[in-house]
């Protein structure tokens, strides 16, 4: 799986744990969702935790254990299902403030969707890599800096930047 962010591929810091995998004692891991209670009991409360949800979780399921985590991966099994987007918006609204990540079939064409809707990192297939390189999300960031939509994306968006010019 290759890992985008700010546009560019990067090395994953994060490890994902098979459901019979053991826990390890430190690093940072990826559990599944059925996993996530006992792992919150398991691992000490400093450990890196994150989780992987299906695009059709309540964020209810997840909100007492957002201020214990550190990312939670949405996944997208095919990208016309953007369900993950409005889970996203919504995990964000409930307070959470980890790295939020896109995992699964995205196009470098609803980066900046995703961008807005709180993610901070994308990941998809090598297969899918190969056809769209590094450039083309590089591309996909660049041309859409702004949104109208409020949210998350870092400059703001269209409707502050006028605010913000008129006032001068």
């Amino acid at each position: 799986m290759a890992l985008i962010s700010d546009g560019r591929f990067i090395e994953d810091g994060w490890r994902r744990l098979a459901d019979e995998e053991a826990l390890p004692k430190d690093g940072r891991i990826i559990v599944s969702l059925p996993r996530l209670e006992h792992s919150l009991e398991a691992l000490a409360p400093g450990a890196s935790l994150g989780v992987i949800v299906p695009n059709t979780t309540e964020p209810s399921a997840l909100a007492s254990a957002l201020p214990r985590l550190g990312l939670v991966s949405i996944v997208f099994p095919a990208f016309a299902d953007g369900r993950g987007f409005s889970l996203a918006r919504l995990i964000r609204r409930a307070g959470f403030n980890g790295e939020l990540r896109a995992s699964g079939r995205l196009l470098a064409d609803q980066y900046a969707h995703a961008l807005g809707c709180g993610f901070d990192t994308v990941e998809i297939p090598d297969d899918l890599a190969e056809r769209q390189d590094e450039s083309q999300w590089a591309a996909a960031r660049a041309a859409h800096a702004r949104s109208y939509q409020r949210g998350y994306v870092a400059p703001g968006s269209i409707l502050e930047a006028r605010r913000k010019a008129a006032a001068k």
